[in-house]
């Protein structure tokens, strides 16, 4: 394996293991079919309005603290993956999920190491990404990548800050959040997701009139989510929910158009307080993706 794939390969990692984790569990910017098996209901139910429904799912989702996610998300012609596995979020994000690219040119580069999927730690202050012994064998045997927030940010600068941000401040409910923010929510009625009854809410944020829209967040609040959706390229963005009876967030469709083209995302959360386990893999088994891209751009191993 070439070392320019093995540094492609790394940073690529970088970012699409960290999408996979603030997909699952905030706002990405993606999209995605209501699913064959959502069906509108059409049952009589209490008349609340909408903002103070996304309220009440805001705080019951934010509280629950963990959930089981099941997420795929989409890039344009550069990939599309699937995400799965157990999330938490009261101390920035955690848990443990099996990332498999499904598509893209990624996947491609993807199979170059011997394997398409992948299992991805989060923890407070780094995710790490096993991959496969192929890949192994470009660095000194080690299977894991460490890939610490701190050093993300210097990296990238200011998409670096914004990702480190994100990795440790996002919950699911950032979509709720979206969604009070757009100035145009609608309740679009009754439907069961998975068997669930869900209430159905769906908006569209246009960063650029946030600011004049009439929002339901507080002024710092909108201020954050509009240097949020700015950093990340996102101009417009279409958010639908769906939220069950205990005001808990079941699914999540998003689509947006980024200065990088179109990205879509859809998450399906259940199992609410799970509990989550996420442990650093065995130093002796891993590498600092700093020490790869240095030792790969002097023409290097790890050790």
């Amino acid at each position: 394996m070439k070392s320019t794939t093995v540094r492609r390969v790394t940073l690529s990692i970088a970012l699409t293991t960290a999408l996979a984790g603030v997909a699952a569990c905030g706002s990405s910017g993606g999209s995605g079919s209501s699913g064959k098996d959502d069906k509108a209901v059409h049952k009589g139910t209490t008349h609340v309005s909408p903002i103070a429904a996304l309220r009440s799912a805001e705080k019951s989702t934010d509280g629950a603290d963990s959930a089981k996610v099941e997420s795929s998300t989409t890039m344009g012609t550069m990939m599309s993956m699937t995400a799965n596995g157990t999330m938490g979020w009261a101390d920035g994000l955690t848990g443990t999920m099996t990332i498999t690219y499904t598509g893209g040119t990624l996947a491609d580069t993807m199979r170059q190491t011997g394997s398409t999927s992948m299992e991805a730690r989060y923890l407070p202050d780094a995710y790490f990404a096993k991959m496969s012994d192929k890949f192994a064998e470009q660095t000194g045997g080690k299977h894991w990548i460490r890939y610490g927030y701190d050093d993300l940010a210097k990296l990238g600068g200011s998409s670096g800050a914004y990702l480190k941000d994100q990795m440790q401040n996002t919950t699911p409910n950032q979509s709720v959040k979206l969604l009070l923010a757009s100035g145009d929510v609608k309740k679009v009625g009754e439907e069961t997701v998975r068997g669930e009854q869900t209430t159905h809410y769906s908006g569209t944020v246009n960063v650029a009139d946030m600011a004049t829209k009439t929002s339901n967040l507080s002024a710092s609040q909108l201020a954050d989510l509009k240097k949020q959706l700015t950093a990340a390229g996102v101009s417009t963005e279409k958010v639908d929910i769906w939220v069950n009876g205990d005001n808990l967030l079941v699914k999540k469709v998003e689509k947006g158009e980024l200065s990088t083209g179109t990205m879509s995302s859809t998450a399906y959360y259940s199992d609410y307080g799970v509990k989550v386990s996420a442990t650093e893999p065995p130093a002796s088994d891993t590498a600092d993706f700093k020490d790869l891209l240095k030792a790969q751009s002097t023409g290097g191993t790890t050790s």
